[in-house]
C-alpha cells in the first residue's frame, strides 16, 4: 500500500546544452518531466512510500517514462495504450533578458483519453494521500471528468485529497481554469496555489496572507498553502497561518521547485510533522532541487535535514 498516489501526464522532456537556442541545437538532453509524478519522486526521498499513476503509449518513449522514474525509487502503475502518443516538451534555458523558453509538444497523447474505469481504483483508495494538479485537467474535457471522478473516489473512502492549481497559460485562459477547478474544490483536503494563480486564475485581491485566510473561508479545504516563489511560502491550517521564508540557493535549474515543495510537504505531513514543520522541509527541498538540473528532486532526507539544520544554526546565533 502506497502512502501517497499521483496522478498525471509525464512528459519527455528535450533541452539543449547549456543554453544554446532550438533552433541550433544538434543534441538534445532526455528527462521524464512531470508534475505529478515529480511530487511523487520528492515524496518518496523524504520518507513517503508514492507511486505514480498515468496512461502511456505502449511504445519506447512510454517505457522510457517509466525506467526512469522507476530508477528514482517510485512505483509507477501505468495503463498501456495502442493508441494516442508519447508527450514532449522543449526546454530552452536562457538569462535574463532572453529567459526561458517552453515549447510543448503533447496534443493527443495517450493520457488525454483516460477514463477511470481504466485505472485501478483500491491504489487510489487505500492510500493515505492522492494527489494531482490543475495541469491535467487542463489537457483534455475526458480528463476534465476523469480527475473529478478519481478525487470523488478516494474522498469516499477518506484518502486524504492533494491538489496543486498549477496554472499554465499555455494549456487555457484563466477563465476555463476558474469554471473547471472550482467545481473540483468541494473534493479537495489540501490545495497548494501560487499567488500569483489565486490573483489571475481566481480573481482573488490581497496579499498571501490574506489569500489563504479567502480560499480557506470560501471552500472547505482542511489545508491552504500559498507559495510566493523567491519569498517563500505560507499554509493556513485551523484557521492558523504559518509563513516560512525562501532558503537561499543557487539556480541551475528552477523547474520542479515547486513539486519539490509539494511532494516535501505531503511526506512530511504524513511523516506526523504539523504545518509548520512540514513547510520548513518543503522550503529547503525546493531550495536543493533549484541546484539539481531536471524535474525531479533527486535529493536525500539527510541533504534536506543539513538545510533545515543550518538554517536553525544561523537564527541561533
Amino acid at each position: 500500500m502506497s502512502d501517497l498516489v499521483t496522478f498525471g501526464e509525464t512528459m519527455l522532456r528535450l533541452s539543449p546544452p547549456g543554453h544554446e537556442r532550438l533552433e541550433t541545437a544538434s543534441e538534445f538532453e532526455v528527462r521524464a518531466a512531470g508534475a505529478e509524478s515529480n511530487v511523487a519522486v520528492a515524496a518518496e526521498r523524504l520518507g513517503a512510500v508514492s507511486t505514480w499513476t498515468s496512461k502511456l503509449p505502449d511504445s519506447p518513449l512510454g517505457r522510457r517514462v517509466v525506467g526512469e522514474l522507476e530508477q528514482y525509487g517510485i512505483d509507477t502503475d501505468v495503463v498501456w495504450s495502442d493508441e494516442g502518443r508519447q508527450g514532449t516538451y522543449y526546454l530552452e534555458h536562457g538569462g535574463k533578458p532572453r529567459g526561458t523558453n517552453v515549447v510543448y509538444d503533447r496534443s493527443d497523447a495517450a493520457i488525454t483519453t483516460a477514463k477511470p474505469q481504466e485505472f485501478d481504483i483500491d491504489l487510489i483508495r487505500d492510500a493515505r494521500v492522492f494527489f494531482t494538479s490543475g495541469i491535467t485537467p487542463a489537457l483534455s474535457p475526458t480528463l476534465r471528468e476523469t480527475t473529478a471522478q478519481l478525487l470523488k473516489a478516494a474522498r469516499q473512502n477518506d484518502t486524504t485529497t492533494a491538489f496543486d492549481l498549477n496554472y499554465r497559460r499555455k494549456l487555457w485562459s484563466p477563465e476555463e481554469a476558474r469554471d473547471t477547478l472550482t467545481k473540483l474544490f468541494p473534493g479537495i483536503d489540501v490545495l497548494v496555489i501560487a499567488a500569483r494563480d489565486a490573483r489571475t486564475v481566481l480573481g482573488y485581491e490581497g496579499d498571501p496572507r490574506q489569500l489563504a485566510h479567502k480560499l480557506g473561508s470560501q471552500f472547505d479545504f482542511r489545508t491552504v498553502v500559498v507559495t510566493r516563489g523567491d519569498q517563500g511560502a505560507l499554509a493556513w491550517h485551523d484557521n492558523v497561518v504559518h509563513d516560512h521564508d525562501a532558503y537561499e540557493t543557487e539556480t541551475h535549474d528552477p523547474i520542479g521547485t515547486g513539486d519539490a515543495f509539494t511532494g516535501a510537504f505531503i511526506a512530511r505531513r504524513l511523516s506526523g510533522d504539523d504545518v509548520g514543520r512540514a513547510l520548513e522541509y518543503a522550503a529547503a527541498t525546493a531550495a536543493l532541487k533549484r541546484t539539481i538540473p531536471g524535474d525531479a528532486a533527486l535529493v536525500t532526507k539527510a541533504e534536506v535535514d543539513a538545510v533545515v539544520a543550518d538554517s536553525a544554526e544561523s537564527i541561533s546565533r
